[in-house]
């Protein structure tokens, strides 16, 4: 019994020799301990095997339409390539003179169907059909799957079906991949060596080093389960296995999820079938040491319930490592949700307070934004009751979206007593954290409750390119008091070197002197180069080369004062068509025109042309007023139309053509119902409707003339919304329809020439929506 009282101390209990004494649990309490770690660990295991079945389903029906892709290309690479492959080494005129005329002849062909040619001996035929396969693997680095919702195959189809059980598992099955990996790999090695632990018997007989090898797989055990119950781990495994064993969608209900949120679909494509992208310019051209430390950046997404496309993730990652700087990506780049994820990584650092500047037509659509994507409370800070929205958040944080008309009324924290990061006005703190509080409450010895956000978010940073405007100022105020700072903008900077001075004046002075004309003039792969620190920049056809060929947004705006009163007139009218068009009533204050600017300001600096769409001549007239007239009486471009019922078809042509010719940027205005139908709009890549549909048929056909064979680049999608009005209302109701069967209906040959028989409109619609929207502005006086 000598054993038994050594390990057992002579009083019936192990000691551990742990770190201060602490005692891990031994004998019933162990195993209890380890059944629960089994428990978890197989549900990790569980979810794995799954998640590894889901991706199988995918690769599998990927697999042969990528492969009759990288067969097409090969079918139009001559098979004289096969030389540049081999230095010129490989002799082809056998090969050539038996019809193998193509590097796909070659590839397709075995090695003894080569050896059947005369002239070609076993050294050709291997090195002809390794060169062949060191092409295709080339090409099918290049290739991307697109699915056509309007022409579906069972192929397609299969692959939709296929990605769609890992879509609706949404961003939480990724965190709940990683912790189950984490699990098994931590879990599998530490149970082995915690089974002594289990019986007080074995544990006796156990070798002093493996006794304490024991212990400590115990209370690694121990903090393991107490950190997943913590964490509801437990719950974020189950809600997976629960995702990916659901019944696989129908057909229909595959494409009708696709083509409402097809982006999510094409980021996991990209991520399961591994595409390599163009890295350099996916990371803006940045200088390898400037790479390397975003590289190195981590990105918490506990906050976040989106998933991220990589130059995302990177765009996202650059603006932590840097801490100042400003993202210039091309509109259409998800700039916003690059922002919100930087936005979550500090929330789970510890950081409670946001502040986001920005145009007051965006303001809604950050809100939304914000709330949709991300555990973030968003806390809208303009209006009446501004101040007391601006209290709030400084008493319990979250992200106070303001707009820059408002932005100078609020007290700085500098106003309130607090110094400035590092004690030095506008200059970063590049390396560690800075002297900033901590930023979940008033700074000690300040008198106002002020605190330094954990990120100022500049949205639309060129509207303070002029350092005299008051908004500039305001801007100013804060950079120079926060730590963190992203300005965003999709105007290019590369031509407009002045302004980009002007920007990273605020954020980097010290950049400077490295910038300077020259920079531009040597070319925009030179100017990122030399601002690297500052700015980073990705174009459409860098990065997009997975994406849908249609990027649908919405723009969410709130009535002006103008605009509710005409609204309010119109209800009260029960003018249903007057609702839907009092939006624009008041062209100089309207919220929905102000953005509609903006968009089209977006295009023309990076040379996009835009088509409008409208339901109403009236609103078109007003639109084509309230754009730049300068551009309407330059020869071939500016704007052209509207095209409306009362313009012939031969002049609506001509139009169109004149549209497509001019050089750059130009907007072609269409009334929805005559411009939809017939017409060829594939120059334009942005399309604006400045209101919803009551036939949702109408706004499809008029997307696809300008989405359709022959776009090379994607088309942006932007739908003109109110909040709390006839818009919202609509959507609603159009919602609830049977989207399913609209969706089959709207893709049959039936539905292309009759829309009316299928749209989900009915004649009751226009007044269940006046009269709901008369109840409602009566129950608020």
């Amino acid at each position: 019994m000598a054993g038994v009282e050594e390990a057992t101390g002579g009083q019936g209990r192990v000691r551990s020799g742990g770190p201060g004494g602490a005692e891990p649990p031994v004998g019933r309490k162990a195993r209890a301990l380890l059944a629960e770690a089994a428990r978890l660990h197989e549900s990790a295991r569980t979810v794995l095997a799954d998640h590894a079945r889901a991706l199988e389903a995918v690769r599998t029906a990927l697999a042969p339409l990528r492969a009759e892709l990288v067969a097409e290309e090969l079918e139009s690479i001559p098979v004289s390539r096969l030389k540049d492959v081999t230095e010129g080494r490989l002799r082809l005129g056998a090969v050539e003179a038996a019809g193998l005329a193509s590097v796909r002849a070659v590839y397709e062909a075995s090695r003894y169907e080569l050896r059947q040619i005369p002239g070609v001996g076993a050294q050709t035929a291997d090195q002809a059909l390794a060169a062949a396969r060191q092409i295709a693997r080339a090409v099918e680095d290049t290739v991307s799957v697109r699915m056509d919702v309007d022409s579906p195959e069972p192929r397609t189809t299969a692959l939709v079906v296929a990605l769609r059980r890992l879509v609706e598992a949404g961003p939480e099955l990724r965190r709940a991949v990683d912790a189950a990996q984490r699990l098994d790999e931590r879990l599998g090695a530490l149970l082995p060596e915690a089974r002594p632990a289990a019986g007080w018997l074995r544990l006796a007989i156990t070798g002093r080093r493996r006794r304490r090898s024991a212990f400590a797989a115990v209370a690694g055990i121990r903090e393991l389960t107490a950190d997943a119950t913590a964490r509801d781990v437990r719950l974020l495994l189950a809600q997976a296995s629960t995702d990916l064993l659901r019944e696989p969608a129908s057909d229909i209900e595959a494409w009708v999820d696709f083509e409402l949120r097809s982006t999510e679909y094409y980021s996991q494509l990209a991520e399961i079938s591994e595409h390599t992208a163009d890295v350099e310019a996916a990371e803006g051209f940045l200088p390898s040491e400037v790479a390397e430390r975003v590289h190195g950046q981590p990105l918490d997404d506990t906050h976040r319930r989106v998933s991220l496309r990589g130059y995302q993730s990177f765009g996202a990652r650059f603006a932590l490592a840097q801490r100042r700087v400003v993202l210039g990506d091309e509109m259409g780049l998800g700039k916003t949700v690059q922002a919100i994820a930087v936005l979550a990584h500090l929330a789970g650092e510890g950081h409670s307070h946001f502040l986001v500047v920005c145009p007051a037509s965006v303001l809604i659509n950050w809100t939304r934004e914000i709330g949709a994507r991300s555990t973030l409370r968003a806390l809208p800070v303009h209006g009446a009751d501004r101040q007391d929205a601006y209290a709030e958040w400084r008493e319990r944080g979250g992200v106070a979206i303001t707009t820059y008309d408002v932005l100078h009324s609020l007290p700085t924290p500098q106003e309130s007593g607090l110094p400035a990061p590092n004690g030095r006005s506008g200059l970063p703190a590049l390396n560690g954290r800075s002297g900033l509080p901590a930023l979940n409450g008033t700074q000690p010895g300040t008198s106002h409750g002020a605190v330094a956000p954990g990120m100022l978010v500049v949205d639309e940073a060129h509207y303070v390119k002029n350092p005299d405007a008051r908004r500039s100022k305001a801007v100013a105020a804060w950079t120079d008091r926060c730590d963190r700072v992203l300005f965003l903008t999709g105007t290019p900077m590369e031509n407009r070197v002045e302004e980009f001075r002007s920007l990273v004046r605020y954020l980097r002075p010290e950049l400077l002197p490295e910038i300077r004309n020259s920079s531009a003039a040597a070319g925009p792969h030179a100017f990122r180069t030399s601002v690297a620190p500052a700015y980073l920049r990705r174009n459409q056809q860098d990065v997009l080369t997975e994406l849908p060929a249609l990027l649908q947004v919405d723009e969410w705006e709130e009535f002006s004062a103008a605009d509710q009163e005409a609204y309010r007139a119109a209800v009260e009218a029960g003018n249903f068509m007057a609702m839907r068009r009092a939006a624009y009533a008041d062209a100089e204050k309207s919220a929905k025109l102000q953005r509609l600017r903006e968009l089209v300001s977006e295009a023309a600096v990076n040379g996009l042309k835009v088509v409008v769409f409208s339901y109403f001549r009236d609103v078109l007239a007003t639109v084509g007023e309230t754009l730049d007239t300068t551009a309407r009486q330059t020869p071939g471009k500016g704007v052209f139309g509207p095209i409306s019922g009362s313009v012939p078809a031969a002049h609506r042509q001509r139009l169109v053509d004149e549209f497509a010719a001019a050089d750059g940027h130009a907007v072609l205005l269409c009334q929805i119902e005559a411009g939809g139908i017939g017409l060829n709009l594939q120059a334009a890549s942005v399309v604006i409707l400045c209101e919803p549909q009551v036939k949702p048929t109408l706004e499809h056909q008029a997307v696809a003339r300008a989405h359709r064979m022959g776009q090379v680049r994607p088309v942006q999608v932007h739908r003109l919304l109110v909040t709390d009005s006839v818009d919202d209302r609509l959507l609603r109701i159009l919602r609830n329809k049977d989207r399913l069967f609209d969706a089959y209906a709207r893709r049959s040959d039936m539905a292309e020439a009759t829309p009316d028989a299928v749209d989900v409109s009915d004649d009751g619609l226009a007044r269940r929506i006046v009269e709901e929207e008369q109840r409602r502005l009566a129950a608020q006086g």
